[in-house]
């Protein structure tokens, strides 16, 4: 039988969420406007599908990954079966926005003649993406599936929180990678004199991009 939890909650605690809230939803804004401004919006049928990809990691593999991960701190009074599901649905959510991003942006590779995995960004996307389909597989075998035992769930539950944990850092470092990677490819070999040291670096990943 589902029981509740009994800890208490600490009284900043929904300050830390909305906060965490704000933050999120900004960062999903920031982007959208960045992308419509900035990068002439999102088409799937069109040189702008690019565009989806960005958009969707963030909503996918940074916000709702994140909400996944304050599940279990902000209902921490509600029954563990209502925090699972719930935890459980936002990371499916996460993980399908994730895929549609991935899609849109090697589907884009493929009509425009474009190698895939040509950068770090690339590799680290693709690690990541992995490391979090294969966390997603284990947690609802552990977790959600009825046939799973009582004991094996107490010992992997610390390595699945340490896992989760770990795969968010690396969303956001990759983004972080990704959003690096898309400003040196914005101002090509030719606009970065001022930037000695990454002047090979980026005619060289440009060239590379248009072989």
């Amino acid at each position: 039988m589902e029981g509740r939890a009994t800890a208490s909650t600490p009284a900043a605690l929904p300050y830390y969420v909305a906060f965490s809230q704000l933050l999120g939803l900004t960062l999903v804004a920031m982007t959208g406007a960045w992308l419509g401004l900035y990068r002439g919006g999102i088409a799937w049928e069109s040189d702008l599908q690019f565009n989806v990809h960005p958009l969707c990691m963030a909503i996918g593999l940074i916000f709702l990954q994140g909400d996944a991960l304050l599940v279990y701190r902000v209902f921490r009074n509600e029954a563990k079966r209502t925090t699972k599901v719930l935890h459980g649905l936002l990371h499916v959510f996460a993980l399908i926005i994730a895929l549609v991003g991935l899609v849109a942006v090697f589907d884009y590779h493929r009509k425009k003649g474009y190698a895939d995995l040509y950068s770090l960004h690339s590799w680290c996307g693709i690690l990541v993406f992995v490391l979090y389909f294969v966390q997603w597989l284990v947690g609802f075998s552990f977790f959600l599936f009825p046939g799973a035992s009582f004991s094996l769930r107490s010992r992997y539950r610390a390595s699945h929180v340490f896992f989760g944990a770990t795969i968010f850092l690396l969303s956001v470092g990759t983004a972080l990678l990704g959003l690096k990677e898309a400003l040196l490819f914005k101002l090509g070999p030719g606009d970065v004199s001022v930037m000695p040291a990454a002047k090979n670096w980026v005619g060289f990943v440009c060239n590379f991009r248009r072989g």
